[in-house]
């Protein structure tokens, strides 16, 4: 009757496991699902969890009831662990008994509880504490196994990395199994590894990734071929790019690939109540790094650097100015010993110290701009990937129209576009599809964080060429110099074509000047930015240039972008050729005819040239090239 009862219920509830059982590698069952499995006592036995598998020997429970289940985690695979299975009901389906060889040889990793253990323990003494650890256990390819906490015991981990037995079989540990220590680790650095398994997904990035892998890997795969060349190996990187572009996700990418152990630095979090506590932070935590650095590649991520190392000199921050000595004097240091790289980020690079920027500190400085067309397109691709989008949406459409957004912004406009379409769905009561009205919606409301509180930002309503009545010949000398270089830019290297940078549109008022500045606007989908002279005068002297300077840097930041001065006679006048007049309209004309030229640009501002707009126009739809070609 016991028998056919466990048949009619085939499920196993999970219970605690009784205390004289912990590290036994027991797992007690009814006589039931013994009987079920044809598995004698102390047979090995590999249970599947929704995390993963563990592996057990069978044993009757002392009560003899069946339809439960007490299972020791003993040797289990990476990712298990005891709370999952708090609650949990399985099946019998779920048990597999296996076969079983005695290993001959077995190669093992050692997690030890510190690194102070891990430098005074001997490895005589420690092979000799694994061989006793791991008598008369089963194990597999893979599986960890977890050591009861003990005082004398240093041994937290062992992971099993390679076997004599076969992948569908346990393999017995005996005393007569020659067991080899490949790699000694300590707790945390095992614990930190593990925990970032998962792979951070950034798209848009790629050639910065491959910068930031070669810095970080190469010379800890190679360093004798490096000392042979007579390389120095970098010692930092300072990642520039505006918020939201990715360069914390982007470092946290690599460290993931690489499997380096990362640390980061928050400026905030170092300075202390009491004078020097700031200064002993830092050095605790460079001091940490040296240390996960003799195990293996690290990488100390300072984010914000600008707010931990700001420029010296002025007489009020003397507490600032001990933290960036300290700083620098510990970037000096950093490459005498270990494996360990500085990264750095920053969105303010003028705001930073000069003394930090030289080779020796931060070696290289890479830049990440706002994303293009390409990059925009595969940054949307990634984040709709997951997402229930309908067939309509079309991605370089999308690309199109989201001139100057970063990662953050494009992130909230799906964000936004899923949000809309949930509303909609509610409401009709359907399936939840996303389609390209609600990207349309999205649009409305989600702005680049670039041109946030920026000069000359304007919302103006989407005016088509066809709206504009007659002005035929000026329309299309609008679209040779504005839309056809931005849409088909190949076109124009091909044959030998540039562009023009400045039009002017002259005539009486009420002609449509405005308007068709609005289309042209309309049907390259850039940036737009609409200065007025209300915009530029201040009662500052020198302010009025450096807002002019400001737009003109905002605007090759984010290309393709458009600049409309709008009734430029009230901005700019024709220069005096009096000696005494020095008015302000005639230094905003010299900013201006300076800002044209191109010349003097940020570091902040530069961009891919002529291989981005390669890029761009790969990316372009069929029907737009049938479209040149017809013209």
């Amino acid at each position: 009757m016991l028998h056919e009862s466990a048949m009619e219920a085939p499920t196993l509830k999970l219970l605690p496991l009784d205390p004289g059982d912990e590290g036994t590698q027991r797992c007690r069952m009814g006589p039931a699902t013994l009987s079920s499995l044809g598995a004698r006592i102390g047979a090995p036995l590999k249970i599947s969890l929704p995390t993963g598998c563990c592996l057990c020997t069978a044993w009757p429970r002392h009560d003899l009831a069946d339809g439960y289940l007490q299972v020791d985690l003993t040797c289990r695979t990476a990712g298990v662990t005891g709370r999952d299975l708090k609650g949990l009901t399985l099946n019998v389906g779920q048990l597999k008994l296996l076969t079983y060889r005695r290993l001959k040889k077995a190669a093992v990793k050692v997690v030890l509880k510190s690194s102070a253990l891990k430098k005074s323990t001997p490895r005589v003494v420690l092979q000799e504490t694994i061989r006793e650890l791991l008598r008369n256990v089963y194990v597999s390819l893979d599986y960890v196994v977890t050591v009861a906490p003990n005082l004398e015991n240093p041994v937290v981990y062992i992971e099993i990395l390679s076997v004599d037995s076969l992948m569908d079989e346990a393999g017995l540990i005996t005393p007569q199994t020659s067991i080899k220590i490949k790699e000694v680790v300590t707790f945390e650095w095992y614990r930190h590894l593990s925990e970032g398994a998962a792979k951070t997904s950034v798209a848009g990035l790629d050639d910065v990734g491959k910068s930031l892998k070669e810095i970080i890997e190469l010379p800890f795969r190679f360093p004798k071929t490096f000392k042979k060349l007579g390389l120095s190996v970098p010692n930092g990187v300072l990642l520039i790019g505006p918020p939201g572009v990715g360069k914390t996700l982007m470092v946290k990418a690599v460290a993931k690939e690489v499997g380096a152990y990362l640390i980061c630095i928050s400026g905030p979090a170092l300075y202390g109540s009491r004078p020097g506590e700031g200064e002993e932070n830092l050095r605790s935590v460079f001091e940490k790094g040296r240390e996960m650095s003799c195990e293996g590649p690290t990488i100390l991520f300072i984010d914000e650097v600008d707010s931990l190392c700001p420029k010296r000199g002025s007489s009020s921050n003397a507490p600032e100015d001990r933290i960036v000595a300290q700083l620098l004097t510990l970037l000096d240091g950093v490459g005498s010993e270990g494996k360990m790289v500085v990264i750095a980020a920053t969105n303010r690079p003028d705001a930073l110290d000069p003394a930090l920027r030289r080779p020796g500190r931060l070696d290289r400085e890479v830049i990440i701009g706002t994303p293009t067309l390409t990059q925009r397109r595969s940054i949307l691709q990634l984040l709709t990937s997951n997402m229930p989008i309908s067939t309509d949406i079309d991605l370089i459409k999308l690309a199109e129209m989201t001139t100057g957004y970063v990662g953050a912004d494009l992130t909230a406009l799906c964000r936004e576009a899923a949000m809309q379409a949930v509303f909609h769905s509610s409401l009709d009561s359907t399936e939840t599809v996303i389609n390209m009205a609600d990207f349309q919606e999205a649009f409305k409301k989600i702005q680049p964080s670039s041109f946030r509180s920026a000069i000359g930002l304007t919302e103006c309503k989407a005016v088509t060429w066809e709206q504009i009545g007659g002005l035929e010949d000026v329309k299309l000398k609008l679209k040779q110099s504005t839309v056809w270089p931005m849409k088909f830019p190949q076109a124009f290297a091909r044959m030998g074509l540039s562009h023009p940078k400045g039009i002017l549109l002259y005539g009486p008022s009420g002609c449509a000047k405005t308007t068709l500045a609005k289309a042209v606007a309309t049907s390259c989908h850039c940036s737009f930015l609409s200065v007025s002279g209300a915009d530029l005068f201040s009662p500052y002297v020198g302010d009025s240039e450096k807002i002019l300077s400001q737009v003109f840097r905002q605007a090759r930041a984010n290309t393709p972008a458009i600049i409309f001065l709008d009734e430029i006679d009230s901005i700019l006048g024709s220069r005096s050729h009096s000696k005494t007049s020095h008015g302000v309209s005639e230094r905003v004309l010299s900013v201006l005819l300076n800002e044209l030229d191109g010349i003097g640009l940020k570091v902040t501002e530069r961009r891919g040239g002529k291989l981005q707009l390669e890029g761009q126009c790969q990316e372009q739809s069929d029907t737009e090239r049938q479209s040149f070609r017809k013209l």
